[in-house]
C-alpha cells in the first residue's frame, strides 16, 4: 500500500483594522482663510484667523456662551463694546457742544442738581454752567438778576466783597420767584490792598442750599489793578458818598475797560491775557467739588 504523504499547510490569518469615528470635538480647527488680491509671495500673511475662543468648536460647546455668549459680554456692562459705545458718544456730544456751545445746555442739564445763579449775565452763568456739569454730570444751572443795595458799587475789602455777595443772594431770595429751599450761587468782584499801593481785584463765588443748611464760599485768583486807576476811581467817589464805608462808587471795571478801550467785561483779558470766564470757570469747579461732597457727607 502507497505511502501517504501528508502536507501539512497553514492559513494567514491578516489583521483587521477597524477605523474609529474621530468625535466631532477633537477634529483639528483649520482656521479661516480668503484669498487676497495681492498674492502672498508679495507681501506679509494676509491670512484671517478667527481666536480659537470664538472658533466653531467653542460656539458650539456645552456648557459655554459660545460665540452668542462671547458678543453677550462685550455689550454687557463694562463690556468692549459698551466701552466703544460710550465712547463714541462722548465723542458725538463734543462734536456737536464744539460746533453749537448753546447745546451743552441742552445735552447736560437735568439730573438731581438744580442752581439758580444771582445774575442774567453770561459771563457768571456760563462758568458756573459748565463748572456744575462738568462736575456732576448733570445739573440744571439757570440765572436771575439780583442787586446788592447796601453796599458800594466797588466793593473793597474781602468783608464787603462777601457781603455783597450775601446781599444779592438775599435780594433774590426776597422776590418770591424761588422756592424757598432753592440753592443759590452768587459772585462779586471786589478789591484789596494786599500792601501798601498793591491792588487787585478778586471774585468771591457764594453758595447757600438752605434746605441741606450748606454754606460754601471761594476765591477766584487776584488780578493787579494799577494803583493809578485806583486812585482815579477814589477820586471820582464823592466824600458824601453814603456807602463809602463798604467801598467806591465808581467800578474798576468800567475804567479799567475805558483805559484799554475794550468791553467791560474783557479787561481781565487785554490785562492778563486770562478771561475773566476763565478765572469764574476753576474757581466754580473748585465751588462744585466743595458742594457735591458736602451732600455726600464728606466735609464736616
Amino acid at each position: 500500500m502507497g505511502s501517504v504523504t501528508h502536507v501539512a499547510t497553514s492559513t494567514t490569518h491578516q489583521p483587521i483594522t477597524v477605523t474609529q469615528p474621530v468625535p466631532a470635538s477633537t477634529h483639528a480647527y483649520h482656521p479661516t482663510t480668503f484669498s487676497p488680491v495681492i498674492p502672498p509671495s508679495k507681501g506679509g500673511d494676509v491670512s484671517m484667523v478667527l481666536p480659537p475662543e470664538i472658533g466653531p468648536a467653542a460656539a458650539h460647546a456645552e456648557g459655554s456662551g459660545g460665540l452668542l455668549g462671547w458678543v453677550k459680554g462685550a455689550v454687557g456692562s463694562g463690556g468692549l463694546l459698551s466701552k466703544v459705545a460710550e465712547k463714541a458718544k462722548n465723542s458725538v456730544d463734543s462734536m456737536i457742544t464744539t460746533l453749537d456751545p448753546q447745546m451743552r445746555e441742552f445735552l447736560y442739564s437735568g439730573g438731581d442738581v438744580d442752581v439758580v445763579v444771582a445774575s442774567d449775565k453770561e459771563v457768571k452763568l456760563s462758568p458756573v454752567r459748565e463748572a456744575f456739569q462738568a462736575v456732576f454730570g448733570k445739573a440744571t444751572v439757570s440765572g436771575l438778576a439780583a442787586q446788592a443795595t447796601m453796599i458800594a458799587a466797588q466793593p473793597v475789602g474781602f468783608a464787603a466783597g462777601v457781603k455783597a455777595a450775601e446781599e444779592r443772594i438775599l435780594a433774590l431770595q426776597s422776590t418770591g420767584k424761588l422756592h424757598p429751599k432753592q440753592p443759590i450761587v452768587a459772585i462779586e468782584n471786589f478789591l484789596v490792598e494786599v500792601e501798601e499801593n498793591k491792588w487787585y481785584d478778586v471774585g468771591v463765588l457764594m453758595l447757600k442750599d438752605p434746605d441741606r443748611e450748606i454754606n460754601l464760599h471761594t476765591f477766584t485768583q487776584l488780578t493787579p489793578v494799577p494803583a493809578a486807576v485806583v486812585a482815579l476811581a477814589q477820586e471820582d467817589t464823592p466824600n458824601d458818598y453814603p456807602l463809602r464805608w463798604s467801598g467806591l462808587a465808581v467800578t474798576i471795571g468800567s475804567l479799567m475797560a475805558s483805559n484799554l478801550q475794550v468791553h467791560h467785561s474783557e479787561w481781565h483779558q487785554a490785562l492778563t491775557g486770562v478771561s475773566r470766564r476763565e478765572m469764574l470757570l476753576i474757581a466754580a469747579k473748585v465751588l462744585a467739588g466743595l458742594y457735591k461732597n458736602s451732600i455726600g457727607g464728606n466735609i464736616i
